[in-house]
């Protein structure tokens, strides 16, 4: 599927939330706006926010996937690698049903074994054990 990055998720998804309910969370006003803003103009930060409530997959793991290929340790607010951390937890039925884009997480994530192996990237490796326990098969 080529994507047209000019395009919005609401405009993707034909699904139109219009405004956040009264006095939303900050996270529910920010999914809100995100919702409505280009695809080529999402952050790092923009995509570790709607993954990480694994709204709207199918469009934006292909773009978080080409930051992970660039960093793989691409960071939003939080830290180094949080976006590493909400696609390696994201909703397991998109990666069951995404199975060549869990490989390449997969792959990307062993060419970079080393760097995980420093005391402060460790915690990546739970999560990456709990990711690579989706799909059974062997490569």
């Amino acid at each position: 599927m080529k994507l047209n990055l000019n395009n919005t998720l609401e405009e993707l998804e034909n699904d139109y939330w219009g405004p956040a309910s009264e006095n939303p969370t900050r996270l529910v006003a920010t999914v809100h706006e995100l919702r409505k803003k280009p695809l080529k103009d999402f952050t790092v930060e923009d995509l570790r926010i709607i993954i990480g409530q694994s709204f709207s997959l199918e469009f934006l793991m292909p773009l978080a996937i080409e930051e992970l290929k660039q960093n793989i340790l691409a960071a939003g607010d939080y830290y180094e690698g949080d976006l590493l951390q909400n696609v390696l937890s994201a909703d397991v039925n998109f990666w069951k049903n995404n199975y060549n884009h869990w490989l390449v997480i997969k792959i990307l994530f062993e060419s970079n074994s080393k760097l995980f192996e420093d005391k402060e990237y460790r915690q990546f490796l739970k999560s990456f054990k709990t990711f690579e326990q989706i799909h059974h098969v062997k490569d």
